[in-house]
């Protein structure tokens, strides 16, 4: 036990050196984005009662993806990642502000509601793929799990725990505040993220004539190769089908289905970012003990089970429940996803793979919103809780056959992943 300890803290990453100026901004931003997230339907609720209108709000968010994520990734290893990084999140801070202004003279509508998803997400594709490969720069290699388990605990600390209870207080003030709130986030962020002083990264010059399309093939490529990559692409896209189909009508399940209020509402919020931190601080142990694709395995059945008991108990206790374990199990699933990618990927491919991972895996969030919207209003507001446990069921029996390739043929010296050979 003395062993794995030792081993322990080595893996930890060191605050020094950038990594906790990126914590920060990112814990900063993530609570922004909160409010934001959660103050949206609240608003596209008063704005109209169809759910399939009020489900487009959430599938705008999702759309630029599917348009720009691949171009997105292929900047990302053109460009120096940190100032991508500030000038996005300026460009942003600027974009929200704009938005509360709106909100707070009264003309606010679902269109400006979808401009303001739409524009957010456009921008948010190069920063999410600067970000995933910025992040191998600063810190240790073999400290990337433990890094990439902070960094998203600390944003669903500040996201769930911190900001959830205080949207209905926020929304008192007037339903522009949150939105002000957010903007002044994403501005302190960019502050932050541009005072790092890393070096531009090591790249090759590129071959004459290479076009964003060639680089981009090149990183779909590397993805289709990579066996477990590819599996557990898969498995997130049937995934975040059913999360698109639940948060896009989740209010509805809270707020008609369950007829609680939007005080309870924000509680759900709260239970399953509460149980996002509990998984944050699992998710390494979880991992020595399965190994990452074991991890996935089991978050994903824990998840179909949630998913079960909240569409078929209907009661505001057995929500709480399933959106605790949810979260936990959430978390669980992001860390290992996105160290194993960061493993497994070149470095100066990393932004192109990421990229096109994220483009295939959340093209069915956008879908699942749509198809959650309808499946409510066709079967029942608790309909979307049942298509999403059946769509992660299906995401754990499609991770099985990549069980045995866990990780690369050089493993990282981090006591989690395992050499198996990639086939």
């Amino acid at each position: 036990m003395a062993a794995i300890d030792v081993a322990d803290v080595v893996r930890r990453p060191a605050w020094r050196g950038g990594f906790g100026r990126l914590w920060t901004a990112a814990v900063v931003s993530r609570f922004g984005d909160a409010l934001r997230t959660a103050a949206l339907p609240l608003l596209a609720v008063r704005l109209t009662d169809e759910p399939l209108l009020v489900a487009s709000v959430t599938a705008c968010g999702y759309v630029p993806w599917l348009l720009f994520g691949l171009l997105g990734g292929a900047l990302a290893d053109r460009v120096d990642q940190r100032r991508a990084m500030w000038a996005v999140d300026t460009v942003r801070g600027l974009l929200v502000a704009c938005f509360a202004l709106a909100v707070g003279l009264g003309h606010t509508s679902v269109p400006l509601l979808l401009a303001l998803a739409f524009s957010l997400t456009t921008l948010q594709t190069l920063f999410d793929n600067a970000s995933t490969a910025l992040l191998p720069s600063l810190v240790d290699r073999a400290a990337l799990g433990s890094a990439n388990a902070r960094l998203m605990t600390g944003q669903q600390i500040a996201g769930g725990l911190l900001a959830g209870p205080f949207v209905p207080l926020l929304l008192t003030a007037g339903a522009f505040t949150p939105f002000a709130a957010d903007a002044g986030t994403y501005l302190l962020a960019a502050a932050l993220v541009a005072s790092l002083r890393t070096r531009p990264p090591a790249r090759e010059p590129r071959p004459s004539g290479s076009t964003l399309r060639a680089e981009i093939g090149e990183g779909m490529g590397a993805l289709w190769r990579d066996r477990a990559l590819r599996a557990v692409c898969g498995a997130t896209l049937l995934c975040n089908i059913g999360m698109g189909a639940l948060i896009a009508t989740l209010v509805l399940h809270v707020t008609r289905w369950l007829h609680a209020g939007t005080a309870q509402y924000a509680v759900a919020m709260t239970a399953y970012s509460a149980g996002s931190l509990v998984g944050g601080f699992a998710a390494q142990r979880i991992a020595r003990r399965t190994g990452r694709l074991g991890a996935l395995l089991l978050a994903g059945s824990v998840q179909t089970a949630s998913l079960l008991f909240m569409g078929t108990v209907r009661h505001l206790g057995a929500l709480l429940i399933a959106l605790l374990l949810l979260g936990a199990m959430g978390m669980v699933w992001n860390v290992h996803q996105t160290t194993l990618m960061q493993h497994r990927s070149p470095e100066a491919m990393l932004g192109r793979i990421a990229s096109a991972f994220r483009t295939a895996s959340t093209s069915g969030a956008p879908l699942g919103a749509l198809l959650g919207g309808a499946v409510a209003r066709t079967y029942g507001l608790n309909g979307p809780a049942l298509l999403a446990a059946a769509l992660f069921g299906l995401a754990v029996i499609s991770l099985i056959p990549a069980r045995k390739p866990d990780v690369p043929v050089v493993v990282p010296d981090d006591g989690v992943t395992r050499a198996h050979p990639t086939p």
